[in-house]
Protein backbone atom coordinates (compact mmCIF):
# COMPACT_ATOMS: atom_id res chain seq x y z
CA UNK A 1 0.00 0.00 0.00
CA UNK A 2 1.47 3.63 -1.20
CA UNK A 3 1.38 6.16 1.17
CA UNK A 4 2.37 10.13 -0.21
CA UNK A 5 3.73 12.64 3.26
CA UNK A 6 3.66 15.97 2.62
CA UNK A 7 5.11 17.89 5.33
CA UNK A 8 3.54 21.57 6.59
CA UNK A 9 3.93 23.96 8.95
CA UNK A 10 0.63 23.54 12.05
CA UNK A 11 -0.38 25.87 14.38
CA UNK A 12 -1.66 23.32 16.76
CA UNK A 13 -5.65 24.37 17.82
CA UNK A 14 -5.77 22.68 21.20
CA UNK A 15 -5.18 23.73 25.03
CA UNK A 16 -4.29 21.21 27.54
CA UNK A 17 -7.65 19.90 29.52
CA UNK A 18 -7.76 21.21 33.06
CA UNK A 19 -9.16 19.95 36.47
CA UNK A 20 -9.24 16.30 36.52
CA UNK A 21 -9.10 15.46 32.86
CA UNK A 22 -5.86 14.29 31.23
CA UNK A 23 -5.07 13.97 27.65
CA UNK A 24 -3.34 10.80 26.86
CA UNK A 25 -1.31 11.05 23.68
CA UNK A 26 1.64 9.37 22.24
CA UNK A 27 2.84 12.52 19.56
CA UNK A 28 4.59 15.35 20.56
CA UNK A 29 2.95 18.00 18.71
CA UNK A 30 2.90 21.41 20.43
CA UNK A 31 1.93 25.18 18.90
CA UNK A 32 3.98 26.08 16.24
CA UNK A 33 5.40 22.81 14.92
CA UNK A 34 5.51 21.03 12.06
CA UNK A 35 3.33 17.83 11.16
CA UNK A 36 3.24 15.58 8.47
CA UNK A 37 -0.60 15.07 6.45
CA UNK A 38 -0.63 10.82 5.57
CA UNK A 39 -2.41 10.34 2.67
CA UNK A 40 -3.00 7.18 0.05
CA UNK A 41 -5.63 5.25 2.63
CA UNK A 42 -8.53 4.28 1.05
CA UNK A 43 -12.46 3.56 2.26
CA UNK A 44 -12.48 1.07 5.09
CA UNK A 45 -9.24 1.32 6.48
CA UNK A 46 -7.78 2.96 9.34
CA UNK A 47 -5.36 4.71 11.22
CA UNK A 48 -5.02 3.66 14.94
CA UNK A 49 -3.64 5.33 18.42
CA UNK A 50 -2.18 2.48 21.27
CA UNK A 51 -2.50 4.25 24.86
CA UNK A 52 -2.26 3.76 28.41
CA UNK A 53 -4.73 4.61 30.63
CA UNK A 54 -2.75 6.96 33.46
CA UNK A 55 -6.17 6.40 35.97
CA UNK A 56 -8.81 4.31 36.81
CA UNK A 57 -11.11 6.64 34.90
CA UNK A 58 -13.93 6.97 32.03
CA UNK A 59 -12.20 8.22 28.52
CA UNK A 60 -14.76 11.73 28.08
CA UNK A 61 -13.38 12.59 24.64
CA UNK A 62 -11.36 11.41 21.66
CA UNK A 63 -8.87 14.71 19.60
CA UNK A 64 -7.60 14.21 16.47
CA UNK A 65 -5.84 16.33 14.04
CA UNK A 66 -7.10 16.81 10.61
CA UNK A 67 -5.23 18.67 7.89
CA UNK A 68 -5.11 18.95 4.08
CA UNK A 69 -1.54 20.46 2.05
CA UNK A 70 -3.84 24.03 1.43
CA UNK A 71 -5.28 24.35 5.18
CA UNK A 72 -8.85 24.91 3.76
CA UNK A 73 -10.52 21.96 2.28
CA UNK A 74 -13.89 22.31 4.60
CA UNK A 75 -15.21 20.03 6.49
CA UNK A 76 -15.04 16.04 5.73
CA UNK A 77 -17.24 13.06 7.37
CA UNK A 78 -15.43 10.16 8.78
CA UNK A 79 -16.49 6.89 8.76
CA UNK A 80 -16.24 6.38 12.22
CA UNK A 81 -13.99 6.53 15.61
CA UNK A 82 -13.98 3.10 17.66
CA UNK A 83 -12.40 2.64 21.43
CA UNK A 84 -11.42 -0.39 21.30
CA UNK A 85 -10.14 -2.60 24.32
CA UNK A 86 -6.44 -3.19 24.25
CA UNK A 87 -5.79 -6.50 22.26
CA UNK A 88 -2.24 -7.94 20.99
CA UNK A 89 -0.53 -5.46 18.95
CA UNK A 90 -1.29 -4.90 16.36
CA UNK A 91 -4.97 -6.03 16.40
CA UNK A 92 -7.03 -4.32 19.04
CA UNK A 93 -9.82 -6.20 21.11
CA UNK A 94 -13.51 -5.53 21.41
CA UNK A 95 -15.04 -2.38 20.31
CA UNK A 96 -16.11 -0.21 23.68
CA UNK A 97 -17.85 2.59 21.61
CA UNK A 98 -18.40 3.95 18.18
CA UNK A 99 -18.62 7.72 17.22
CA UNK A 100 -20.34 6.92 13.86
CA UNK A 101 -19.77 9.69 11.15
CA UNK A 102 -17.80 12.01 12.95
CA UNK A 103 -17.77 15.58 11.16
CA UNK A 104 -13.58 16.75 10.60
CA UNK A 105 -12.72 20.09 10.00
CA UNK A 106 -9.46 21.25 8.69
CA UNK A 107 -6.60 22.71 10.41
CA UNK A 108 -8.36 21.91 13.85
CA UNK A 109 -7.95 19.69 16.91
CA UNK A 110 -11.25 18.11 16.49
CA UNK A 111 -12.83 17.20 19.67
CA UNK A 112 -15.82 14.60 19.90
CA UNK A 113 -17.60 14.39 23.15
CA UNK A 114 -20.51 12.53 22.16
CA UNK A 115 -21.85 9.46 20.21
CA UNK A 116 -24.22 10.58 18.05
CA UNK A 117 -24.21 14.04 16.22
CA UNK A 118 -27.29 15.72 18.41
CA UNK A 119 -24.92 15.13 21.22
CA UNK A 120 -27.54 13.69 23.21
CA UNK A 121 -25.31 10.57 24.31
CA UNK A 122 -22.31 11.37 26.44
CA UNK A 123 -18.96 9.58 25.02
CA UNK A 124 -17.97 7.77 28.44
CA UNK A 125 -15.81 4.70 28.50
CA UNK A 126 -14.43 3.36 31.47
CA UNK A 127 -10.92 2.26 32.03
CA UNK A 128 -8.77 0.66 34.82
CA UNK A 129 -5.18 2.35 35.49
CA UNK A 130 -2.57 1.26 33.36
CA UNK A 131 -4.50 -0.58 30.99
CA UNK A 132 -3.90 0.03 27.22
CA UNK A 133 -6.85 0.95 25.25
CA UNK A 134 -7.27 2.00 21.27
CA UNK A 135 -8.57 5.00 19.43
CA UNK A 136 -9.47 4.51 15.61
CA UNK A 137 -10.22 6.13 12.68
CA UNK A 138 -11.65 4.65 9.82
CA UNK A 139 -12.47 6.56 6.65
CA UNK A 140 -15.76 6.65 4.84
CA UNK A 141 -14.17 7.88 1.33
CA UNK A 142 -10.50 7.17 -0.05
CA UNK A 143 -9.02 10.71 0.63
CA UNK A 144 -7.56 13.07 -2.28
CA UNK A 145 -3.65 12.89 -2.30
CA UNK A 146 -3.12 16.32 -0.73
CA UNK A 147 -5.86 15.50 1.89
CA UNK A 148 -7.18 16.70 4.42
CA UNK A 149 -6.52 12.71 6.28
CA UNK A 150 -4.89 12.18 9.41
CA UNK A 151 -1.46 13.72 10.36
CA UNK A 152 1.22 12.36 12.49
CA UNK A 153 4.37 14.27 14.28
CA UNK A 154 8.56 14.05 13.05
CA UNK A 155 10.35 13.57 15.91
CA UNK A 156 10.24 9.76 15.40
CA UNK A 157 7.43 6.83 16.23
CA UNK A 158 7.42 5.21 19.13
CA UNK A 159 7.54 1.31 19.01
CA UNK A 160 4.09 -0.54 19.87
CA UNK A 161 1.58 2.35 19.66
CA UNK A 162 0.54 3.17 16.38
CA UNK A 163 -1.07 1.03 14.28
CA UNK A 164 -3.16 0.69 10.60
CA UNK A 165 -5.93 -1.24 9.12
CA UNK A 166 -4.99 -1.58 5.18
CA UNK A 167 -7.09 -3.40 2.61
CA UNK A 168 -4.58 -6.16 1.41
CA UNK A 169 -5.99 -8.39 -1.13
CA UNK A 170 -9.81 -7.73 -0.62
CA UNK A 171 -9.27 -8.59 3.04
CA UNK A 172 -9.05 -5.79 6.00
CA UNK A 173 -5.66 -6.61 7.94
CA UNK A 174 -4.07 -4.99 11.01
CA UNK A 175 -0.31 -3.24 10.50
CA UNK A 176 2.61 -2.08 12.94
CA UNK A 177 2.53 1.47 11.26
CA UNK A 178 6.19 1.49 11.42
CA UNK A 179 6.51 -1.76 9.45
CA UNK A 180 4.26 0.06 6.40
CA UNK A 181 6.94 3.12 6.54
CA UNK A 182 5.44 5.42 9.13
CA UNK A 183 7.89 7.60 10.59
CA UNK A 184 6.15 9.44 13.60
CA UNK A 185 3.05 8.91 15.77
CA UNK A 186 -0.87 9.42 15.14
CA UNK A 187 -2.04 12.66 16.32
CA UNK A 188 -5.14 10.85 17.73
CA UNK A 189 -5.59 11.12 21.47
CA UNK A 190 -7.76 9.93 24.15
CA UNK A 191 -9.32 12.61 27.16
CA UNK A 192 -9.62 10.84 30.39
CA UNK A 193 -11.31 12.21 33.74
CA UNK A 194 -9.37 11.21 36.12
CA UNK A 195 -11.11 11.71 39.91
CA UNK A 196 -9.46 13.28 42.40
CA UNK A 197 -7.55 11.61 45.00
CA UNK A 198 -7.54 12.86 48.28
CA UNK A 199 -4.17 14.06 49.28
CA UNK A 200 -3.89 13.95 52.86
CA UNK A 201 -1.53 15.50 54.78
CA UNK A 202 -1.79 15.44 59.15
CA UNK A 203 -0.18 18.86 60.16
CA UNK A 204 0.31 19.18 63.61
CA UNK A 205 1.28 22.38 66.01
CA UNK A 206 2.80 22.07 69.21
CA UNK A 207 4.12 24.51 71.89
CA UNK A 208 6.32 24.94 74.82
CA UNK A 209 7.41 28.05 76.87
CA UNK A 210 11.18 28.51 78.55
CA UNK A 211 9.67 28.43 81.91
CA UNK A 212 6.11 27.04 83.56
CA UNK A 213 5.32 30.17 84.16
CA UNK A 214 5.78 34.44 83.50
CA UNK A 215 7.18 37.33 85.74
CA UNK A 216 5.85 40.42 84.75
CA UNK A 217 8.05 42.74 82.94
CA UNK A 218 10.32 40.05 82.44
CA UNK A 219 11.74 38.41 79.07
CA UNK A 220 10.09 34.79 77.66
CA UNK A 221 10.10 32.40 74.84
CA UNK A 222 8.39 29.99 73.04
CA UNK A 223 9.06 27.31 70.91
CA UNK A 224 5.90 26.42 67.96
CA UNK A 225 7.19 22.83 65.83
CA UNK A 226 4.59 22.70 63.20
CA UNK A 227 4.94 18.99 61.41
CA UNK A 228 3.91 17.48 58.58
CA UNK A 229 3.31 13.63 59.42
CA UNK A 230 1.49 12.87 55.53
CA UNK A 231 1.38 10.98 53.65
CA UNK A 232 1.28 13.53 51.45
CA UNK A 233 2.52 17.32 51.49
CA UNK A 234 0.87 20.52 52.63
CA UNK A 235 2.08 23.29 50.41
CA UNK A 236 -0.57 26.00 50.89
CA UNK A 237 -0.63 26.13 54.71
CA UNK A 238 -1.17 29.16 56.88
CA UNK A 239 0.66 29.41 59.93
CA UNK A 240 -0.76 31.56 62.32
CA UNK A 241 0.02 32.98 66.30
CA UNK A 242 -1.57 36.43 66.90
CA UNK A 243 -0.26 37.44 70.45
CA UNK A 244 -1.54 38.18 73.29
CA UNK A 245 -1.32 42.32 74.06
CA UNK A 246 0.34 41.51 77.52
CA UNK A 247 3.27 40.20 75.32
CA UNK A 248 5.20 42.68 73.00
CA UNK A 249 8.77 43.57 72.16
CA UNK A 250 8.28 40.28 69.84
CA UNK A 251 10.90 38.84 67.71
CA UNK A 252 10.81 35.04 65.83
CA UNK A 253 12.63 33.01 63.43
CA UNK A 254 11.86 30.15 61.74
CA UNK A 255 14.16 27.40 61.27
CA UNK A 256 13.13 24.28 58.10
CA UNK A 257 13.75 20.59 58.12
CA UNK A 258 13.40 18.20 55.99
CA UNK A 259 12.69 19.75 52.80
CA UNK A 260 9.92 22.55 54.10
CA UNK A 261 10.23 26.38 53.79
CA UNK A 262 8.83 29.31 56.07
CA UNK A 263 9.82 32.86 55.81
CA UNK A 264 13.26 32.81 58.08
CA UNK A 265 12.30 35.69 60.94
CA UNK A 266 10.38 38.71 61.52
CA UNK A 267 8.51 40.61 64.21
CA UNK A 268 5.47 41.18 66.17
CA UNK A 269 2.43 37.95 64.79
CA UNK A 270 3.10 35.07 63.12
CA UNK A 271 1.16 35.07 59.82
CA UNK A 272 2.84 33.16 56.51
CA UNK A 273 2.04 30.65 54.27
CA UNK A 274 4.32 27.62 54.73
CA UNK A 275 4.92 24.64 52.30
CA UNK A 276 5.84 21.40 54.49
CA UNK A 277 6.51 18.36 52.12
CA UNK A 278 5.62 14.96 54.27
CA UNK A 279 7.91 14.42 56.89
CA UNK A 280 9.42 17.77 57.27
CA UNK A 281 8.65 20.27 60.22
CA UNK A 282 8.99 23.98 60.84
CA UNK A 283 10.53 25.12 64.65
CA UNK A 284 9.03 28.83 65.20
CA UNK A 285 11.53 30.75 68.23
CA UNK A 286 9.76 33.35 69.51
CA UNK A 287 10.83 35.74 72.23
CA UNK A 288 9.65 38.80 73.93
CA UNK A 289 8.58 40.59 76.75
CA UNK A 290 5.48 39.84 79.46
CA UNK A 291 4.31 43.45 80.23
CA UNK A 292 5.32 44.87 83.56
CA UNK A 293 1.05 45.21 84.30
CA UNK A 294 0.51 41.77 83.70
CA UNK A 295 -1.63 39.66 85.92
CA UNK A 296 -3.43 36.22 85.48
CA UNK A 297 -3.39 33.69 82.74
CA UNK A 298 -1.44 34.84 79.71
CA UNK A 299 -2.67 32.58 76.92
CA UNK A 300 -1.17 31.41 73.37
CA UNK A 301 -2.02 29.91 70.14
CA UNK A 302 -0.26 28.85 67.07
CA UNK A 303 -2.89 27.17 64.40
CA UNK A 304 -1.91 25.33 61.39
CA UNK A 305 -4.82 25.93 58.56
CA UNK A 306 -3.90 23.15 55.17
CA UNK A 307 -4.83 24.71 52.25
CA UNK A 308 -5.97 22.78 48.68
CA UNK A 309 -5.34 20.54 47.21
CA UNK A 310 -4.13 18.63 50.34
CA UNK A 311 -6.65 18.26 53.31
CA UNK A 312 -6.31 17.64 56.56
CA UNK A 313 -7.97 14.07 58.28
CA UNK A 314 -6.99 15.31 61.78
CA UNK A 315 -7.79 18.67 63.12
CA UNK A 316 -7.44 18.37 66.43
CA UNK A 317 -3.83 18.88 66.64
CA UNK A 318 -3.97 21.39 64.33
CA UNK A 319 -4.01 24.45 66.99
CA UNK A 320 -1.75 24.55 70.35
CA UNK A 321 -2.50 26.59 72.90
CA UNK A 322 -0.39 27.02 76.33
CA UNK A 323 -1.89 28.86 79.39
CA UNK A 324 0.87 30.41 81.51
CA UNK A 325 0.23 31.85 85.56
CA UNK A 326 2.44 34.54 87.16
CA UNK A 327 5.15 32.63 89.04
CA UNK A 328 3.65 33.38 92.36
CA UNK A 329 0.30 31.40 91.80
CA UNK A 330 3.32 28.53 90.09
CA UNK A 331 4.57 28.12 93.06
CA UNK A 332 1.34 28.37 94.95
CA UNK A 333 -0.56 25.69 92.90
CA UNK A 334 2.65 23.23 93.12
CA UNK A 335 2.84 22.57 96.76
CA UNK A 336 6.37 24.69 97.15
CA UNK A 337 4.75 27.61 99.69
CA UNK A 338 6.16 28.08 102.89
CA UNK A 339 3.26 28.81 105.40
CA UNK A 340 3.84 31.05 107.98
CA UNK A 341 3.35 29.52 112.11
Amino acid sequence: MKRKAITLGMALLYSSAQGTEVTVKNDSLTDNTNAVVVSGFVAGEAAASWLTAPCAGDIRAIQMYWRSASGGSGTTIGNAIEILRGGTFPVPGSVAATIGGPVLTDSVMNEYRYLDENNTIPLSVPVSQGENFVVAFSFLETPPAPGPSVVRDTDGILSGRNALLASVGGSFIWFDSAALGLSGDWVIRAVLDCPVVAQNADVSVTMSASAPGYTAGASLSYTVVVANAGPSAAGNTSVVDIFPGAFGSIAWTCTASGGASCTSGGTGNITQVVSLPAGSQLTYAINGNVLATTTGVLSNSATAVVGGPAADPNSANNTATLELLPFSDVIFQSGFESPSQ
